[in-house]
């Protein structure tokens, strides 16, 4: 291994520092995500003295941040009923100008919320506010990634091992140092043509929250980002932290250097990285970083004759942390050999079984009806992959997995309640309270708005049901089977045959036409609702007094054309529980959901927003007619009227007539 002298290492470093010119002003504003919510109720009256307290604050931050050159800035204001929390960051390794910059971008997006809580995540910085105060939150629902879209000429086993003992190194290192900033430099990295490639890293945590918050955020960070490999760049950010990695230089060379720590042992000097935190301040910094590195150099030569303990090292291709690769043996035992007995419930993507491991622990298995191809092994595992890494309190949680020759097996949290379905059409109809229906049509929108808008890809869903909606100990919904519509035989995917859906949920552009959008999920989210509240099942026809008989998303069309919402409230619930404005605003919001045209309904985020508002009449929002479809004999419903499920044939005949009628 190469020695330097000390005096030789400390003129290197000096000539280092003084040819270094950093890398072009950039503030970095690729936006990386964006949220606008609604957590608590908010009177529109008080909007005018929020908007004025976000003004002031907006205004505080930027005082922070141009004058007082933090990279770091809060501020609370509460000139009305609802105060305002609001919290700026930009990376460390930025110009005070650069800083600015990514501030102003992040304020003239984010004032496109009209809400009480919003965020905005760029590469360079992120700006937040809330009407509570969050500051020392670590870890929340917006745990995401963003991947490039381009990998390296590398080995992919040598580059997976070596990104991710670098990343291990900044989630040790980063919470340890003051102002929990820190990046990485590893050169030397030889591609397939045996040219040298650098990888970048860098990790930083919120200066608002605790160190163990930044060990726990930057530890979710870490599995996070494993999505992103072997790609040649990733980010991953939550509430209290970001890191990053790049085969591209992202963050200029210049910086104060804190730490040398070893990476994965290949024999070659591409073994040591520096950790680096904090941007040089001219001199004195130098003079600094010289001090500290003689200091550090004398405290080497006095323990070289001790035995040195190496840090932990990541080798190979490791496995997902969170994520549990379970034998056969296992879950056959825990199943009871998939008997009938512990069967849950059967659908598009498998049979469900009930499961308890030798601990305890209950588990609910899924055996999988997927496609068969050359590539599916790793098709498995991407998918596999993806899921696991979606966290939200309105997403069922993935716990791992199993493959055994061809079958395919996915492990997921027990949920008690078992699903919607049952509490609307079961043996448990009409328990529901109308706090717990609200709570639920809520929960199922931030779910949605979480696959949609949050997570770092769009992951349309396809299958919102009510079987589905699983529900907690406390009732609380969770959304179930996403990202497995990808995983079907190919023979599912168009609705000749069999399609990645459920008929009478299924938006009509997607039944008919196979045109495919995160709007067909809003719109099986609003027949959800209408089944929510009247307590009937969308496929059923009420016939009553109409001889042709109406499905459930045409009657509800008509009451509310006549202002009657409230004749589709279940009869099991009691008055006096709900407020008849809300109930009337939250069948509105279904039926905008349900419209005709892709384009006009909500997306999620909105829908969550709406829920929450006083009402909709005030704000002139007024949903269009839906599809209905006349059919050969004679009566007219919506799409409804095909039950068939998405497991069963559903062809749809060329008589068939889809109208919007006015």
């Amino acid at each position: 291994m190469l020695t330097l002298q000390p005096v030789t290492l400390l003129l290197l470093l000096f000539t280092t520092f003084i040819s270094c010119n950093g890398v072009v002003s950039d503030p970095q504003t690729n936006l990386l995500n964006s949220g606008c919510f609604q957590y608590n109720r908010f009177d529109p009256m008080d909007a005018n003295s929020f908007n004025q307290s976000l003004n002031a604050a907006f205004g505080d931050l930027r005082d922070q941040i141009a004058n007082q050159s933090k990279h770091v800035a809060k501020a609370q204001q509460a000139s009305g009923a609802t105060p305002v929390f609001a919290l700026f960051q930009c990376r460390s390794y930025l110009s005070v100008a650069d800083c600015v910059a990514c501030f102003t971008v992040a304020v003239a997006q984010i004032r496109n919320c009209s809400a009480n809580a919003a965020r905005v995540i760029y590469d360079g910085c992120f700006l937040r506010y809330e009407s509570s105060n969050f500051f020392e939150q670590a870890t929340g629902s917006f745990n995401s990634a963003s991947c490039g879209n381009q990998t390296p000429e590398v080995a992919t086993t040598t580059f997976n091992s070596i990104i991710r003992q670098v990343l291990m190194n900044l989630q040790t290192e980063t919470p340890r140092i003051t102002g929990f900033s820190a990046a990485t430099k590893t050169p030397e990295v030889p591609d397939n043509n045996n040219i040298n490639t650098t990888i970048y890293a860098y990790a930083q945590c919120t200066e608002t929250i605790s160190q163990s918050g930044c060990e726990g955020c930057l530890k979710q960070g870490y599995d996070t980002m494993q999505t992103c490999l072997p790609n040649s760049d990733g980010r991953a950010f939550d509430a209290g932290c970001f890191i990053r990695y790049s085969t591209t230089s992202f963050f200029p060379d210049n910086l104060t250097i804190i730490n040398t720590t070893p990476l994965s042992k290949q024999g070659s000097r591409s073994n040591k990285a520096a950790i680096i935190g904090g941007v040089a301040g001219g001199g004195v910094a130098l003079f600094l970083v010289l001090l500290s590195l003689f200091a550090w150099m004398q405290r080497v030569r006095r323990s070289e004759k001790i035995e040195r303990v190496p840090r932990g090292e990541i080798t190979g291709e490791s496995k997902l942390k969170g994520s549990i690769n379970y034998s056969y043996k296992e879950l056959k035992s825990a199943t009871k050999n998939f008997s009938e007995k512990n069967k849950l419930g059967e659908g598009g993507f498998g049979t469900v079984y009930k499961g308890t491991l030798k601990n305890g622990k209950t588990i609910a298995v899924k055996k999988l009806i997927m496609r068969q191809s050359n590539s599916m092994d790793e098709e498995f595992e991407s998918e596999v992959r993806l899921i696991t890494n979606v966290h939200h309190r309105n997403l069922v949680r993935l716990l791992g997995c199993c493959s055994k020759g061809n079958e395919r097996i996915l492990v997921y949290e027990y949920m008690k309640n078992n699903s919607l379905n049952r509490y609307l059409f079961g043996s448990n109809k009409g328990s529901l309270s109308w706090k717990q229906r609200y709570d639920i049509i809520l929960g199922i929108a931030r779910g949605l708005t979480y696959l949609h808008e949050e997570f770092h890809i769009c992951i349309i869903h396809r299958d919102i049901k009510t079987n589905n909606i699983l529900l907690d100990d406390d009732f609380q919904p969770k959304i179930a089977d996403f990202g497995l519509a990808r995983l079907l035989p190919q023979d599912q995917t168009h609705l000749s045959t069999r399609f990645a859906g459920t008929l009478g949920y299924t938006a009509p552009e997607y039944t008919i036409h196979g045109q495919l959008s995160e709007k067909a999920d809003t719109y099986s989210y609003g027949i959800i609702v209408l089944e929510i509240i009247s307590g009937q099942k969308n496929s059923e026809l009420k016939i009553d007094d109409h001889a042709d008989g109406e499905f459930l998303l045409q009657q509800a069309w008509k009451l509310y054309e006549k202002g009657m919402h409230l004749e589709l409230v279940d009869n099991t619930l009691n008055p006096n529980e709900y407020d008849t404005e809300e109930v009337k605003k939250i069948i509105e919001i279904s039926l905008l959901c349900t419209q005709a045209s892709p384009a006009v309904r909500p997306t999620m985020s909105e829908v969550v927003v709406l829920l929450q508002s006083k009402g909709l009449s005030k704000n002139k929002i007024r949903p269009t007619m839906p599809f209905f479809v006349e059919t050969d004999s004679g009566f007219k419903a919506d799409t409804s009227s095909y039950t068939a499920s998405s497991k069963s044939n559903a062809t749809i005949s060329t008589s068939t007539m889809i109208s919007a009628r006015s």
